[in-house]
């Protein structure tokens, strides 16, 4: 894959619209089936009491707290995050540690009649099917360009950049890549914290592949080379780096 440090191109969706700014999170409860050893129940948060949050007293706990949700959800080995024959679970890996870190980023998002409500200032409740639908890699792409300032979603512009901005701050960084193919999956990475063990892979001293976790065909709690610059693979068409404190 060519190394390229440097975000795409922007799309032509907008940064935040200002008709987007009364939209609620699309928010479904926790379910007693969603467990770490299961397969059900994927679109709704983890209901585990020992999966501990993110700790925001200051950037070392961020930090270590960060890592301790790493070890917890353990994304190598559970089932929730294993591949099937139908799917990989980017997604929901990527939820899941949004979740416990305290930062909003979708795994069901509003249909076109419920963002219309919204918009004129209806009250609609997050109904799993009927008022919200899982959204997959390729629309959260779409849904950072559009939504994610609204959320605290900033827009980063190189690996270097995400990279040093998790490290300084024990914030959530995330990499989105659409597939170039309307309607198959695109992938959605966290890039997280380097640790004495654990490191992003530089070269001259600047990031080249920053250090992630991730599910998908395979699974990897902490990798940085192994996959290169799996972003600029001619599957995907366009992907964003965002953070958030």
């Amino acid at each position: 894959m060519k190394k390229d440090n440097t975000s795409s191109a922007p799309s032509a969706l907008g940064d935040n619209p200002i008709q987007n700014g009364q939209i609620k999170k699309a928010d479904l409860l926790p379910d007693p089936k969603s467990r770490l050893d299961s397969l059900d129940m994927k679109e709704t948060p983890l209901s585990d009491s020992g999966i501990p949050y993110r700790d925001l007293t200051d950037v070392e706990s961020k930090k270590e707290s960060i890592h301790r949700i790493i070890d917890r959800l353990d994304v190598e080995t559970n089932a929730r995050y294993q591949r099937t024959v139908e799917d990989t679970y980017c997604n929901v890996y990527s939820y899941d540690y949004c979740y416990f870190s305290k930062v909003y980023l979708p795994t069901v998002w509003w249909t076109d009649e419920s963002l219309e409500k919204l918009k004129q200032g209806q009250d609609v409740e997050a109904v799993f099917e009927q008022t919200v639908d899982r959204i997959y890699s390729s629309a959260i792409h779409d849904w950072f360009l559009e939504w994610g300032p609204h959320y605290g979603w900033e827009r980063m512009h190189s690996t270097e950049e995400i990279q040093n901005k998790v490290n300084a701050n024990g914030g959530i960084g995330i990499i989105c890549a659409k597939r170039r193919e309307k309607g198959l999956s695109g992938h959605i990475v966290p890039v997280v914290p380097e640790t004495d063990t654990h490191k992003a892979y530089r070269e001259n001293g600047i990031v080249v592949y920053p250090l992630q976790s991730q599910a998908g065909k395979l699974n990897y709690n902490y990798f940085s080379e192994v996959r290169e610059d799996w972003w600029n693979d001619e599957l995907y068409s366009s992907y964003v780096l965002y953070y958030h404190d």
